[in-house]
C-alpha cells in the first residue's frame, strides 16, 4: 500500500483489507510505504501495528513516487504472491477474495478492471474518463497479444513473484502493471470488475508530472519491444553463390 498523505484513509482502508482476507484463512501480510507524509499517516500506521504484526510500516524520506513505492515494499517480503492497492479507498478492498480466487486457480497475474463487462469508472471526472481511455489505447502495441487486457492501467493487482524474475521495474510513475504485462513472465491473466470509486478523503496525486512519466514508460517499452523482437528472430540466412 503505498502512501502520501492518506492519513483520513488509511485506517478505514487497513480495516477493511484485514475483514477481506481474514475469511481466507491465508497467511499475509500489510506493507505500508509512506512516502513521508506531513499528514500524520505513518503514525497512524504506527499506532495499528502495534496491535496486529501483520501490518508492517516502511517511510522513505530520501525517495518518492508510486512505482518505487510499490517496488520497495515488494523488496521486503519474500511472499511467492504480491499485489497493490491504493491508499485512497477508490479501490474496493472487498475485491481481494476474488483476486485471490483467480491467483489459487492457476491465474499469474490477477487484476481488477474498470473496463471488462460490469465494470465502470462512472463515478471519476469525464476528463478523466477520457484521458483513461486513450492512455489503455496507446497500450495495444505493446501488448503480449496472448495475454491483452483491457485495462492494463489499473493500479489493483496480484501477481506471482515468479514472473517478475530478471525484470527491473522503474520507480518513477504510477503505471507499474503496463510494465510488469510487457516485461514480465506472465503467461495467463484474469480481470476480475469494479467499479472505481470516488475518493474518500485527501487529494488526488496524478498530474502533469506523471502524466510525463507515463509517457517516458510508454516510450522505454517501446524501444525494449522492439529490440526484443530483433534479436529473438534469426538473421535470415545469406544466399547461396552460384559458381
Amino acid at each position: 500500500m503505498p502512501t502520501l498523505c492518506e492519513a483520513g484513509n488509511i485506517r478505514t482502508l487497513l480495516d477493511r483489507v484485514r475483514s477481506s482476507l481474514d475469511p481466507l484463512h491465508i497467511s499475509y501480510e500489510l506493507i505500508v510505504v509512506d512516502d513521508d507524509s506531513p499528514d500524520g499517516t505513518a503514525a497512524i500506521v504506527a499506532c495499528i501495528a502495534q496491535s496486529d504484526p501483520r501490518v508492517r510500516l516502511f517511510v522513505r524520506t530520501s525517495a518518492h513516487g508510486l512505482g518505487g513505492a510499490v517496488t520497495h515494499g515488494w523488496k521486503q517480503s519474500d511472499a511467492e504472491i504480491v499485489g497493490v492497492i491504493d491508499g485512497d479507498l477508490q479501490h474496493p478492498p472487498e475485491l481481494l477474495p476474488q483476486l485471490w480466487k483467480a491467483i489459487d486457480s492457476g491465474a499469474d497475474l490477477a487484476l481488477a478492471s474498470r473496463y471488462v463487462e460490469h465494470g465502470n469508472m462512472r463515478e471519476s471526472h469525464p476528463v478523466r474518463r477520457g484521458l483513461s481511455h486513450l492512455a489503455v489505447w496507446l497500450t495495444l502495441p505493446l501488448q503480449k497479444a496472448a495475454i491483452r487486457v483491457q485495462d492494463p492501467m489499473s493500479g489493483f493487482f496480484l501477481v506471482r513473484r515468479s514472473c517478475l524474475r530478471g525484470v527491473t521495474l522503474q520507480t518513477q510513475g504510477f503505471k507499474i502493471l503496463l510494465e510488469i504485462l510487457v516485461r514480465g513472465r506472465v503467461a495467463s491473466v484474469c480481470e476480475v470488475p469494479f467499479s472505481f470509486d470516488r475518493r474518500r478523503a485527501g487529494n488526488s496525486k496524478a498530474g502533469i508530472g506523471e502524466g510525463l512519466h507515463y509517457f517516458v514508460l510508454l516510450g522505454r517499452l517501446c524501444w525494449n519491444t522492439l529490440t526484443t523482437r530483433q534479436y529473438s528472430h534469426p538473421a535470415p540466412p545469406a544466399p547461396e553463390r552460384v559458381p
